[in-house]
Parts: C-alpha cells; structure tokens; sequence
C-alpha cells in the first residue's frame, strides 16, 4: 500500500488524485511542508512525499509520472512520440503555470515578510495569462490535453487551475475554462476535493 505525505491543498492533491483514478489503496498523512514528519523523509520539507517499501518519492511530477508508468494507465507508453509530445506537455505545464504559481504563492506567505516582494504578482499574471493563449493551440481535439486519453499533464493542468482560483489569476481562454470546468468534476479528483473540506 502507498502513503502519500502532505496537505490536501498543496501539491499532495495530484498524487491523490493519480491514486484515485488508478483505484490503489492508500494512506494519507496530511502533514504540513517542513513539518517533522515531512522532513524526516524529505530534508527540503517539501510535499508531497509518497512511501512506497518504505522508500520515499519526492516531487508530484516524479510521482504520478512513476504511478502512471507502473500501473499502464493515464500515460502514453516511454519512447513513443506520443510520450515524447506528453512529456513536453507536461514540462511547458511546469514552466509556465506551476512555476508562476508557485513564484506568487513564495512572495504572498511562504517567504520571509521583509524577502517578500508583493508587486512580481502582476507580471506573473500577466506571464500565466500569454502562457494560456499558447496552450490552447497544444491542445487536442477531445476532452483531454492530447485528445481521446487523460494523462500526467491532465492532472497538472487541473491542478494548477484550481491554484490559479485560490490566487485569483484570472483564466481567459474559453476554452482553457471549459476544460476546467470538465476536469474539476471528475468523480476521482471530487472525492479528494471532499476530503480537504
């Protein structure tokens, strides 16, 4: 069975989420970044951390990436061209979204007061708000980021919007929100979302 360390409202939620598509038991710890229990298995005192043989993984995307691999699901198989283009996917989703996000959340409360600079939000919208219009034309035709199949970078998007709410950065593209509002009402990730309420 997995343990997966970590709050619900932090990146801990794409690893639930992976766990609940893929129907795997699991124990949740919802410890809290640099708490004890986090940083006994991961020194930086990032979550999430999942445990699996007693081994830890660290990083939500090294996480879902291994889950997807190891159970054949929500991935497209190593070195094919469709893992090649949901790979890029998947990291132009880190640079781009998770990155200015998680810039934003480091000067809102995670840095020192006085290392905290309030006006970088503005640039980082403006950032997330081009970022979606190049999106929309990598997207496919079809319910998912690559069409007929939900991937990784399905639960990283999703993830980021639900962010990207809490922030208030602004979704613009139509069709960036009407996938949005598809995915967040997926039954696996709603059963999380319960969870943290």
């Amino acid at each position: 069975m997995y343990t997966v360390i970590g709050k619900s409202n932090s990146r801990a939620t794409r690893v639930l989420w992976m766990l609940e598509e893929l129907d795997q038991d699991y124990d949740h710890v919802p410890a809290a970044p640099r708490s004890e229990g986090v940083v006994s298995f991961n020194p930086a005192g990032k979550v999430p951390v999942l445990i699996e043989d007693g081994t830890p993984i660290t990083d939500s995307t090294a996480i879902i990436q291994y889950l997807a691999d190891k159970h054949g699901a929500l991935t497209f198989g190593a070195g094919t061209l469709d893992r090649a283009r949901q790979d890029s996917l998947t990291q132009f989703l880190l640079d781009e979204f998770d990155a200015a996000l998680w810039m934003a959340a480091r000067h809102s409360f995670v840095l020192p007061a006085e290392m905290r600079q309030s006006a970088i939000k503005e640039s980082l919208i403006w950032e997330f708000e081009n970022s979606q219009r190049t999106l929309v034309h990598r997207m496919g035709e079809g319910p998912f980021l690559m069409g007929a199949k939900m991937t990784v970078p399905d639960i990283i998007l999703t993830h980021c919007g639900i962010w990207a709410k809490v922030a208030k950065f602004p979704i613009r593209e139509a069709r960036l929100g009407d996938y949005l509002d598809r995915m967040t009402k997926r039954p696996a990730l709603e059963r999380v979302i319960r969870r943290m309420g």
